[in-house]
């Protein structure tokens, strides 16, 4: 069945655009098919169909069509101003009429062809545009963690010279204060042994005297080394306190109750065991020997995570475990440090050493039934 053309239609026009009222019943934005171009406008809703080959060019892309109330209302904008002596060209033939359906055709599809490179490009370019600002941000979101290392390095290494100054200022006071109490000593020498060369002097003295008065009394001689006595008496001692520095004991024990032999043993092997490891330790070199020590380093680490210095107490944790890697603190307050700056992965890592280095610590410690029982307990 052929469809029904449309005549009662009615359009009104300006210089500059056209309105065209085309009336049908039950139209609806979505059951409409219409279709426009510069000189051709179709509108196809089964069975109703307008054709209009228009009589002169319109901009289609501006042009605009409102549906509602049983009304398709098209606002036409002209490419040329001008008033129209009619809507569609007069005399068209079917020939003529199929030109211009295939060339309106061949129109729309390289409008749409155009608009699609259009906004292929468009969004291709926002695309780059996107990945451009992400790039940048990451860059800047690294340099600023590099920032944020390179200033934590810096503090660290200043708090270590700091350290290290007070340190030698230490021993250079300590150092005075052994020259002071040697000087002491050594004036309190050599009064010693002017005192007795004047005593000696005096001893002479008398007996010289005792040999020259020998025909006198007992008490004219009594007498006289009475007074011999008490003008070579000694002047009295001066005041003055002297320092004391006992050697510290590596062992918490005491004395008594200590085995001296093995202890010294102990630490003989410990620091030869220290030396061998530190000559493969070019960060050791520069450090004091009690410096190199693993219980040392695990306390400096302990301070700088009070202070949430995390990075320096880290590093302090892994020079540590390069001198002893079999103590499992070390691990556990390294994997502390990694949680408060988010690190999950080293986090899970030094926990997990921690398990096998106590796992392994049971193994060796506690016979085959108790071991497993422990596991159990501990849920390991």
């Amino acid at each position: 069945m052929p469809p029904l053309q449309i005549r009662d239609y009615s359009w009104q026009q300006t210089e500059s655009a056209v309105y065209l009222s085309l009336p049908l019943r039950g139209v609806r934005p979505g059951n409409a098919d219409i279709f426009c171009t510069e000189n051709y406008l179709k509108v196809n809703y089964p069975p109703f169909l307008f054709e209009a080959f228009l009589y002169a060019p319109i901009d289609d892309i501006n042009s605009k069509a409102k549906i509602g109330n049983d009304t398709i209302v098209f606002t036409l904008f002209k490419k040329e101003i001008g008033m129209w002596e009619a809507l569609s060209l007069a005399n068209v033939d079917k020939e003529m009429m199929q030109r211009i359906r295939e060339k309106s055709v061949l129109q729309a599809q390289a409008k749409a062809k155009e608009l699609t490179e259009a906004k292929a490009v468009a969004k291709r370019e926002d695309e780059r545009y996107a990945l451009k600002i992400m790039m940048e941000i990451e860059e800047n979101e690294r340099k600023k963690i590099e920032d944020l290392k390179e200033n934590e390095r810096e503090k660290a290494t200043r708090e270590l010279e700091a350290w290290k100054e007070q340190q030698k200022n230490s021993a250079a006071e300590e150092e005075k204060i052994q020259r002071e109490v040697k000087m002491c000593q050594h004036k309190k020498q050599i009064e010693k042994e002017r005192k007795k060369s004047k005593d000696k002097k005096a001893i002479n003295h008398i007996k010289n005297m005792k040999s020259k008065n020998t025909t006198k009394g007992s008490s004219v001689k009594t007498i006289f080394s009475e007074k011999l006595k008490d003008e070579y008496v000694p002047a009295p001692r001066s005041i003055g306190n002297i320092k004391i520095q006992f050697t510290p004991r590596v062992f918490p024990t005491a004395l008594r109750e200590s085995q001296v032999a093995e202890e010294e043993e102990w630490l003989h092997k410990q620091a030869e065991a220290r030396r061998i490891m530190n000559e493969d330790i070019p960060e050791l070199h520069d450090l004091k020997e009690e410096e190199k020590n693993p219980e040392w380093l695990k306390d400096k680490g302990n301070k700088l995570f009070g202070t949430e210095n995390y990075l320096a107490a880290i590093n302090a944790y892994n020079l540590a475990i390069r001198l002893n890697n079999k103590i499992p603190t070390l691990y556990l307050n390294r994997a502390a440090c990694h949680l408060k700056l988010k690190n999950l992965h080293k986090t899970i890592e030094d926990s997990s050493k921690v398990y096998r280095i106590m796992k392994q610590h049971l193994r060796l410690t506690h016979p085959t039934k108790l071991y497993e029982k422990m596991l159990r307990r501990f849920g390991i």
